[in-house]
């Protein structure tokens, strides 16, 4: 499995998400990172805006709303086989985590392992869900936020598709950037192994990449 993993939005070169490999260029957009928000007229513009820019790319997007798949697993997975990419947009990484759980997906997720035809791009939110757990981003993100219909609970485990942490938008003009910093030195205390990714840097990664990523 391929992946591209942004700080925000689209990054420097989105084309390095392309792959060769790929069945179909069949794009799944998943915005439920955003489903804490009542902005309806808002989250319809920035789907425009996620189409756009993977259409300009020559992929064919759909959106992907994993709440239409809570609790239907199968239907999900019969669903995603169709698709060879995934495209993730940030928001609140933990109830993304949720979406996924309840979805299905995070396991989903993990039959894509060693797949060279499958990619996964996302940025924030969508880039932070594959460490292996969630702690750290609680100090930029809020773990209480509930969507109705969200399962209870939150979810500290990761998917850990990738055996270290991300820190979007790291000294960056975002609102969340300062809350960054937290994290980052948060990862510092604790030994963790991190990247912290400026907005408009991106990862390109597959399955043999060496993983080696930190920031002193």
């Amino acid at each position: 499995m391929q992946l591209y993993l942004s700080s925000y939005r689209f990054g420097n070169d989105l084309a390095r998400m392309l792959c060769a490999a790929a069945a179909n260029r069949r794009v799944g957009v998943i915005q439920n990172a955003l489903d804490g928000y009542s902005d309806v007229p808002l989250r319809r513009a920035q789907l425009d805006r996620e189409f756009a820019a993977l259409t300009a790319l020559g992929l064919t997007p759909e959106e992907l709303d994993l709440r239409d798949y809570f609790g239907a697993e199968d239907r999900l997975r019969e669903r995603v086989d169709q698709l060879s990419y995934l495209w993730v947009v940030g928001g609140n990484t933990f109830v993304l985590r949720l979406a996924m759980a309840a979805s299905g997906l995070d396991r989903i997720l993990q039959s894509w392992r060693g797949d060279e035809r499958r990619v996964y791009g996302g940025y924030s939110a969508g880039a932070c869900v594959l460490s292996p757990s969630l702690w750290g981003i609680h100090l930029a993100d809020e773990p209480e936020v509930r969507p109705a219909g969200y399962p209870a609970e939150a979810i500290w485990e990761g998917l850990n598709l990738i055996p270290f942490y991300v820190a979007p938008h790291y000294r960056s003009d975002h609102v969340e950037s300062a809350a960054i910093e937290r994290t980052v030195a948060y990862y510092i205390d604790h030994k963790l192994p991190f990247v912290a990714l400026r907005d408009g840097e991106a990862l390109t990664l597959d399955d043999q990449t060496p993983w080696d990523y930190q920031v002193a």
